[in-house]
């Protein structure tokens, strides 16, 4: 039984259900996504949304949705809904939602005269199918159900249209059909457990409208191609199962496999539950590797995010055995003391200077929690290239400077993690000293040194010893001004930018933080007041000129947005342990009001997970994509931090 649970009012009203999207994901690169009444609002929206090998594991939606319609006495009832242009809604099956609830994987029921029909989905583990369970829960007639699939064969950040090229044939399978509409796409076999009749009725369903894209200035109508129907009998208590997939299925054992699947779910019945559901989401596995899906329904692997994020949907998950897969993983793109900003892009981009810095973090959250023993001995080698990189310079545009320093430049490149751009330029234009850059510098070499100590490597220690206490003096005597009270982000030659962003906070939360206590008191009580909201830290102070409190309008207004005010929720990991280092048991309660609050965003915008962004005004809306990996990873994080404080 789920904690999450909407009443018939709230599903049957569109202005509340099309505002609710639902995720799951296969750890393979699939994903189901759609809206709680069914009504696909988004061009990511689908059924079966999958990487194609054969478009370089870009993902594609072949299955956009599957209409059921429950037939008594010749009377159809179709449960289905789909938006066409001009707010027109045809079916409008969702009047017939009674119930939808949260287990191991969501239910909805149906009501329709004396029918009670249930509808379970899921998505097999590591393969490319998705599996559908209905059961008729109550009859009081002999019941038929008919099934209309909506088929798309486009990539998700395209739209389909129709045309005459589309291959319209398809071909017979055990208990049901195979077809695929272009070629060099796999073929998509759409079969049943028990025998069926299909009806071939072919058709495109013209101008499907997606309010979402709508809303966002985008492109925002498709046709997609209906092949058909499929009917089968069904008897009370009796359940039937759909699959769709690349690969044939075996009818016999459709509904043995929609149970192993659905055993292999964690229940959700707490906050914790929900947000270890949604961690699990993350892991892709694929060609015997292991990696991070950085956020749903567009995002693909983000270097900086997938290290900051596995620490934290470990602990989720309650297993740190794929940490070093992970890991192992992006070790393979290091090269000259760099990560790629994506290692799954077409060209690979060496242009972040912090992300080899998030290794040593996310390594060092390893070691607190394992206590893994042969680290140096595993990454060492890895970790005095990072350093040596820095040391001695990586191009011109990073290197360690005489006070211990990290210098990065590189005109009109973004270099840390706020990385969106307006008109070609950064959004924040952050070079020079940058802040949190040398905070993690600083941490890196002293996590370093811990482990080469263990490990008795004297000559690394010789070479690094003494300079954490150089960059220590130099960090504050840079950053510090005790009038302000707080940290500058960055220096670039004489000019300091004292924006108050949340990249100081970071400064603050590292175990071994280039600031004294006196200090990052002073830059917390400052996050505290101006960046701190229920959803998290803002980017920018709301008190700064150049404060976007809404993300709105065209994309690029939006990017423009996105760094300068938007809420980060990741963020709230460093400024929990930054907060109860310094006020130690007397700052529990605030911070514990602060976690518990995210209760409430399970059930706002994708049930059971945290969004990408939120607005830095209130109410914090919800914004970008609709899971997001380093999110959902810090605030696990920050969330465990207040239960175990010590």
């Amino acid at each position: 039984m789920s904690y999450l649970n909407f009443d018939k009012g709230q599903l049957v009203n569109l202005e509340y259900s099309l505002h609710k999207e639902i995720l799951r994901s296969n750890r393979a690169g699939s994903y189901i996504c759609t809206t709680l009444s069914g009504c696909n609002t988004r061009k990511y929206h689908g059924l079966l949304i999958s990487p194609i090998d054969e478009f370089k594991g870009e993902k594609h939606v072949l299955l956009s949705s599957l209409d059921a319609t429950v037939v008594q006495h010749r009377a159809e009832f179709n449960l289905g809904i789909h938006r066409f242009q001009g707010e027109h809604y045809e079916p409008k099956g969702h009047k017939y939602i009674r119930n939808l609830g949260f287990g191991k994987t969501p239910k909805v029921t149906y009501r329709v005269g004396g029918v009670l029909l249930s509808r379970e989905r899921v998505l097999v583990e590591k393969e490319q199918q998705v599996l559908i369970k209905y059961t008729l829960e109550e009859a009081q007639s002999p019941t038929i159900l008919r099934f209309k699939p909506y088929l798309a064969f486009r990539h998700i950040h395209a739209l389909s249209k129709a045309n005459m090229f589309a291959n319209t044939k398809f071909d017979k399978v055990n208990n049901g059909i195979k077809m695929r509409l272009y070629s060099g796409y796999p073929y998509l076999h759409m079969q049943f457990n028990k025998a069926c009749e299909f009806i071939p009725v072919p058709g495109w369903y013209y101008n499907i409208e997606y309010l979402k894209e709508k809303n966002r200035g985008y492109e925002y109508l498709e046709d997609l191609y209906v092949p058909g129907y499929f009917e089968v009998p069904i008897k009370k208590g009796e359940s039937i199962v759909f699959a769709a997939g690349t690969v044939e299925a075996k009818p016999n054992s459709l509904k043995q496999r929609f149970t192993r699947e659905l055993n292999k779910r964690t229940g959700k019945d707490n906050f914790l539950g929900f947000l270890e559901n949604a961690s699990n989401q993350f892991f892709s596995y694929k060609k015997k590797e292991t990696d991070i899906i950085s956020g749903f329904p567009w995002y693909g692997n983000n270097t900086r995010q997938t290290f900051v994020a596995l620490p934290g949907l470990c602990k989720s998950i309650g297993d740190f055995s794929v940490f070093e897969e992970v890991i192992k993983t992006n070790l393979k793109f290091l090269k000259q003391g760099l990560f790629p900003k994506n290692n799954d892009a077409s060209v690979l981009s060496y242009d972040a200077a912090d992300i080899p810095l998030w290794l040593f973090w996310a390594l060092q959250e390893y070691y607190k929690e394992t206590g893994a023993k042969e680290l140096w001995r595993k990454y060492g080698r890895a970790l005095k290239s990072i350093l040596n990189g820095f040391k001695y310079g990586i191009g011109e545009n990073i290197k360690m400077q005489d006070n211990g320093l990290l210098w990065c430049y590189e005109k009109k490149v973004a270099l840390t993690w706020m990385d969106s751009y307006f008109n070609g330029e950064p959004v924040a234009k952050r070079s020079g000293y940058i802040v949190e850059i040398n905070a993690l510098w600083y941490n890196a070499i002293n996590f370093a040194l811990e482990l080469a100590r263990r490990e008795r490597d004297t000559g690394f220690i010789n070479s690094w010893e003494k300079i954490p206490e150089k960059i220590r003096k130099s960090f504050t005597q840079l950053f510090w001004d005790e009038s302000k009270s707080y940290l500058a982000d960055s220096l670039d030659g004489e000019k300091k930018d004292w924006a108050v962003r949340p990249n100081m906070v970071i400064a603050v939360g590292l175990d071994y933080s280039p600031v004294g206590k006196q200090i990052q008191k002073a830059v917390l009580s400052v996050a505290k007041r101006q960046l701190l909201t229920k959803r998290g830290l803002r980017t920018l102070s709301p008190e700064d000129p150049n404060y976007k409190g809404v993300i709105e309008g065209s994309p690029q207004e939006r990017e423009l947005a996105t760094h300068q005010g938007a809420v980060m929720p990741w963020l709230m990991m460093f400024f929990v342990e930054g907060y109860l280092k310094i006020h130690k048991r007397g700052g529990l309660p605030f911070v514990k009001k602060i976690m518990e609050g995210f209760d409430e965003e399970l059930a706002e915008h994708c049930i059971g997970t945290i969004s990408e962004t939120y607005n830095g005004n209130p109410p914090h809306t919800a914004k970008g994509a609709i899971s997001q990996a380093w999110n959902v990873a810090g605030v696990v994080k920050a969330y465990k931090m207040v239960q175990e404080f010590k």
